[in-house]
């Protein structure tokens, strides 16, 4: 069994993904459905839908692709955290259409100015009201943005929080290796927390990465967290400028080699069954 724990869809004809208009997201500027998932993702039983823009008309059409397609186990959504309403917000998607598949929210942590945006008092509301519904909520942030999340982790620990693409680490250069790792360690050291083995191949340089290249990486977050604690995720087709869906599937395989057939169980399918409650 092989759970595919972060993966995106969008369909250009519905609305623009401002985020891939740049020249070198060419390779993907274009719509993607389940179907395409389905294609090139042969091995994979289940997976976590996972939201794209801060649109909060997108989660209900996402929740709509989960009735409609069984492959899909699981939402993570967007509201808006900051509202006074996000309870009757999140109260509302779930007792719509579809309801039933939303298990997390997500919001661009990784553009906000605000390195201590997590630790805003009206964030922290919001995230109280993630944990009151028993959702999860999946931190997408940049390695600056690591001691927020562990004070907020710390703050909440009946939230379950899911860190995506490693926090996403300067694989390709330009960024401090160290003050990645002992961020790493240090939200780590939560219980609530868990990490996807995802995103890495887009943050390696796109035309040369090669194993050798993520496997040190790979091994901070596996000390740091455990193979209990981590979870595989394609990122496609964000990955695409970097690595097909196979190659970065054969990526995780190889990284994780050495683990234990229990071990390994976890990663690719048991720590996301348990952490967004898959059937």
């Amino acid at each position: 069994m092989i759970v595919d724990a972060h993966h995106h869809v969008w369909d250009l004809s519905v609305r623009d993904q401002d985020w891939i208009t740049d020249p070198p997201m060419g390779a993907i500027r274009r719509s993607f459905g389940v179907a395409d998932l389905v294609a090139v993702a042969p091995e994979v039983t289940r997976t976590v839908l996972v939201q794209t823009v801060t649109v909060a008309e997108e989660t209900p059409e996402f929740l709509a692709l989960a009735e409609e397609h069984e492959i899909i186990g699981a939402v993570v959504g967007w509201t808006d955290l900051m509202s006074p309403a996000v309870g009757d917000a999140l109260a509302e998607l779930a007792e719509g259409a579809g309801g039933r598949w939303l298990r997390g929210i997500r919001h661009q942590v990784q553009r906000e100015p605000d390195p201590e945006w997590l630790c805003r008092k009206d964030v922290r509301h919001g995230l109280t009201r993630l944990a009151a519904q028993g959702l999860v909520y999946d931190l997408v942030i940049r390695p600056h943005q690591l001691p927020a999340a562990r004070r907020t982790a710390a703050a909440l620990p009946d939230l379950p929080f899911v860190l995506d693409h490693c926090a996403k680490p300067p694989i390709a250069g330009g960024g401090s290796s160290n003050e990645w790792a002992e961020g790493i360690r240090s939200l780590a050291a939560h219980e609530n927390v868990t990490c996807k083995v995802s995103g890495l191949v887009t943050e390696a340089d796109w035309r040369t990465w090669t194993v050798a290249d993520l496997r040190p990486w790979f091994e901070v977050v596996l000390d740091a967290f455990g193979p209990e604690r981590l979870m595989f995720g394609s990122d496609w087709p964000v990955c695409l400028p970097a690595a097909s869906y196979g190659e970065v599937l054969n990526t995780a395989r190889e990284l994780a080699a050495e683990l234990t057939p229990a071990e390994r169980e976890r990663l690719f399918a048991g720590t996301a069954v348990e952490v967004y409650g898959l059937s």
